[in-house]
Parts: structure tokens; C-alpha cells; sequence
């Protein structure tokens, strides 16, 4: 974010920080969100902090930004039912905001957060005896990691998954088909082998459990299945 942010003072942009999966995360003792002109936070259910739908916030010290914003999430209209430019329905309704800001979830984040670290932790511990066949995330140490996600590189990736699904261990892949395979890139014109490292890791990753929520023993219970998988 530094170089970024150098370039945009440079030329006169602005940034808007996408932190939809970190909230609460950090960079050299910097909120994720504040670093940027403009911060955007996702508050879709499976996120850290989730909302009973779809949902999402933009922060911003910028006054100009803000107005702008203010009135982009109101369709544009300013005042009412006076258009001056293209907007959307971007509203928060006040149930989803009392839910997670005021009332009920955001007193619950760091709490949450720890026991994400502390699953995290768990888990690299664990995988020191399965550093040929997985490699997990690694945390720069100017870095807070929030782990929204915990996804690990492990070889043969589709049948792991499939061993683990079949003990009961749901799990994810962020994401099978990279950008430049995608349908809608298609005019760009790409093919397979363009992009190798991109490619690679859509066919190595795999996120596994890490909700708050996670007992021991369903920790002790992955590590032994993916050691069983491995053996």
C-alpha cells in the first residue's frame, strides 16, 4: 500500500482500498480500510463481520468523497428526485445496520478475530510434519492477518478435497478458474499457460475451516484426516 499510494499522490488519484475480507486486519499499524482515500467493507454473511444478507460499507476522511458517495447510494439523487448523476440503490437497511454495528455483532470482531489466530496458529503448528505435501499462508510480520480465509497449497488438491468432504470436512476453492480464463475475458485473447502462477495456484488451493466457532477437536479432526491423506 505505500508504493500504491506513493504513485496515486504522484499523479493525483485516488485509491479506493478494497478490505471487503479485512476488516480488522492491519499493515505497519494501519487499519485496513484507512490507508486508502476510500475504504470498502463487505458484510455478507460468511465475512468476519456478517450480515443476515447481502451488505457493505464505504468509509472515507476525504468530505468531497464523502458527498460523492452520499449521493451515489441514493441513485444519484440530490436532492430528492433531482438526478445529476448515475447512482444505484446502495443503501444499508436499518435492521442489517443495527445487527452489525450498533447492537449485536461488532462488539464480538476482535474476540472473533483472536480465535481465527488462534485456529491459525493451531493449524501451522500441526502442519510441520506435512511440509512436503502443504504449504500455508505466510504473515509478513508488518502484517495483522484476520484470516477471512486460511488457504493452503497442497498437492493433488481435488482428491484431498474430495477425501476430506467424504470425512465430513467441508472445505473451499478461492478460485478454480482464473481471470484469464474466464468466459468474459475471452477478447482479451488469453490461453492456458499465459499466466503459470495464477494458473497454478488455482489448481493447489484449498481454504479450510477457520470460523471462530471451531472446537479442538474439530481442529485435532482435520489434522488427522489430512495426516491420514497424506500417510
Amino acid at each position: 500500500m505505500d508504493q500504491i499510494m506513493e504513485i496515486a499522490r504522484k499523479y493525483g488519484l485516488f485509491v479506493v482500498e478494497d478490505a471487503a475480507q479485512a476488516i480488522g486486519a492491519g499493515y505497519k499499524d494501519r487499519k485496513a480500510g484507512s490507508i486508502g482515500d476510500l475504504g470498502c467493507f463487505s458484510f455478507f454473511p460468511s465475512k468476519n463481520l456478517g450480515g443476515f444478507g447481502d451488505g457493505g460499507m464505504v468509509i472515507t476522511n476525504d468530505q468531497s468523497l464523502y458527498e460523492k458517495i452520499k449521493v451515489l447510494r441514493v441513485h444519484g439523487g440530490s436532492p430528492r428526485y433531482h438526478h445529476k448523476t448515475i447512482g444505484g440503490n446502495f443503501r444499508l437497511d436499518e435492521i442489517q445496520a443495527a445487527v452489525l454495528l450498533l447492537r449485536v455483532k461488532l462488539k464480538y470482531l476482535d474476540e472473533w478475530t483472536q480465535k481465527r489466530r488462534e485456529h491459525t496458529a493451531f493449524y501451522l503448528e500441526k502442519f510441520k510434519d506435512l511440509d512436503e505435501f502443504i504449504k500455508p499462508p505466510i504473515t509478513k510480520d508488518e502484517n495483522y492477518h484476520i484470516f477471512n480465509q486460511y488457504v493452503i497449497r497442497a498437492k493433488d488438491r481435488d482428491r484431498l478435497r474430495k477425501y476430506l468432504a467424504d470425512n465430513g470436512i467441508s472445505t473451499e476453492i478461492y478460485y478454480p478458474i482464473p481471470f484469464h480464463l474466464q468466459e468474459c475475458f475471452s477478447y482479451l485473447g488469453h490461453k492456458e499457460g499465459d499466466f503459470p502462477e495464477a494458473e497454478r495456484a488455482a489448481k493447489e488451493t484449498l481454504a479450510l475451516p477457520v470460523y471462530p466457532e471451531l472446537t479442538i477437536e474439530q481442529k485435532e479432526y482435520i489434522v488427522e484426516k489430512l495426516k491420514e491423506f497424506f500417510s
